[in-house]
Order: structure tokens, then sequence, then C-alpha cells
């Protein structure tokens, strides 16, 4: 098994489907069984089923008075670690609120002693399509989220012409070059790219994800031989356009732990030797040969 547990953000201006998408990532993970732990900023608006978080109330914890970024920031660490040990969840998703800065409350799973535990992190930014196109509020805030995320989400396509979208992800690549941009509506993207398989099978395998998702993505596994240096490692798997990567490789600097997020791929020394069968392999998502949709 790859150490430590996989750590979301989700961030995004205010109405952007923030709570939607991690309802949805609860029901996903209620279907596997597995245990999740919320930490939320956002006043009680998910109505948690306890089902869903395994070991009872302490698995959802609201941050009230402040921001998680800032003011709550030692709050937000401290009850990170209180869920760790009392719930041992298998995902850890905080929700921020509509002005918080994904990247500032993404510093927490860096930080003693969450970093122990946590593996691989990152920060999604939810954007409502509608507000991109009527071009509200796109300054400050808002910008700053965008350019801070890992993974942008355009959300509630449905309420835009479906001719708009290339131009509502011109108006993004601008405040976020790189940035890889996902179409949902509803919040209902592949949970597959925010907390990535540990293992695959075979190649080209497609995703299995609920029914509207807007884009196809598949699962690759790639295999690289001992002594590849990090760079060579890095251009690989941006030419194989991954949006999530994961795996061992033995580098021309020893063993590397490799954990790639859109544009940000780093490469760890990992805590524990991996079973020999995970070496030399890395996980990759990407997006699949069937052209994205929307809804009429």
């Amino acid at each position: 098994m790859i150490e430590g547990i996989p750590a979301l953000v989700v961030s995004g201006f205010l109405g952007s489907g923030k709570t939607t998408l991690v309802q949805h990532l609860l029901a996903d993970a209620q279907r596997q069984g597995l245990r999740v732990a919320i930490v939320s900023n956002e006043f009680g608006e998910l109505g948690v089923d306890q089902a869903l978080l395994g070991d009872g109330e302490e698995a959802y914890v609201e941050l009230e008075g402040g921001c998680v970024c800032c003011k709550l920031s030692d709050e937000l660490r401290e009850t990170l670690q209180m869920l760790w040990e009392k719930v041992q969840p298998d995902r850890v998703v905080v929700e921020t609120s509509g002005v918080a800065m994904p990247f500032e409350t993404q510093i927490n799973f860096w930080r003693e002693p969450v970093k122990s535990w946590v593996g691989s992190d990152m920060a999604v930014v939810v954007v409502n399509a509608e507000q991109l196109f009527e071009e509200r509020d796109l300054e400050g805030t808002f910008e700053y989220q965008v350019s801070s995320a890992d993974l942008l989400i355009l959300n509630k396509l449905d309420l835009v012409d479906s001719a708009e979208i290339p131009a509502l992800e011109a108006k993004l690549a601008e405040m976020a070059p790189d940035t890889p941009v996902v179409r949902v509506v509803r919040g209902e993207v592949d949970p597959a790219l925010l907390f990535l398989p540990e293992t695959a099978t075979s190649r080209d395998k497609p995703l299995e994800h609920p029914p509207h998702t807007h884009e196809s993505f598949e699962s690759e596994l790639l295999e690289f031989e001992p002594g590849i240096s990090p760079e060579a490692l890095c251009l690989a798997l941006k030419n194989a356009g991954a949006l999530r990567a994961k795996g061992f490789v033995h580098t021309s600097e020893g063993l590397r732990l490799v954990q790639g997020v859109g544009r940000r791929i780093e490469l760890e020394v990992p805590r524990a030797a991996p079973p020999n069968e995970l070496e030399g392999h890395v996980v990759v998502i990407r997006r699949g040969q069937a052209p994205p949709h929307v809804h009429d």
C-alpha cells in the first residue's frame, strides 16, 4: 500500500458549488465503504449522514469564527490531528469558506504532526461557469483562488450555452496557465481524479464513474527503468498528459515517491520502502478519448 492517506482542500467563490461537490464525494465514499473525515468552514450546509463518516460525530467538524486559511489555521491543524487519532479516516476533505485562500489552507497538510500521516494532497477550486460568463466578482479573491489551485472544476455548465465553454476555459487559462480544468455539472467530478487509486492492474483501464460525469478519463500504469533522472521522469509524466500521477521510481538520485497533481509534480524520499511490486510503476490518470459533453 502506498503510504499515507489522501487529503483534499475544496475551495471556491461564494455559490460555486463546493458543498454539492463534497456531498458527491461522500456518496462515492459510502458506495466504496470508505470513511471520510470532513472539516467545514461553511457552517452546517452539508447535512452529513453520520453513517458516511464511520465512527461518529468526531468525523465531521465545523470551524466557526474565522477563516481556516488564516485566523483558524492552528485550530485546523489540531482538528486534523484529532480526526486522525480518533477516526482513522481513509480520506480527509477540508471545505473552506467562499473567501478562503486554498494554498494557505493546504499548507496545514505539510505541518507536523499532520504531515506524518497525509500521503498525497491537493487543492481544487470550484468555479461557477455562470459567474465566469457574466464576469461577476472576478477580481481579488476569485482570481487568487483560481491562480493557486492544483485543479480547477468548471461547474454548473448547464447554466451556460455550451458554445461559450471554450471562452470560459480561456479566461481561466489567463488567470492560471497550465492548470487543468475539468468540466462538470452539479459537482459530479470523477472521485478518482481527487483521490488517486493506489494500484492499477491494466493499461488504458477506463475509470468507473456515476452518470452525468461530463468528461471521460482513463488510467494507465507507466513503467520506468531504474536510474532515470528526476528531470526526465517529470518530463515523461507531463508528456503523458497526466492530471494525476502516483507511484515509486528508482531515479538516479535514489528511490522516490512520485506524486503529481496537475502542473505540480513532486519527488520525495519515501518514509518506508514500498512493496516490491509497486517499485518502478506510476499510476497516471488523464483525459480519455471521448469528447466532453454537457446537458442540453
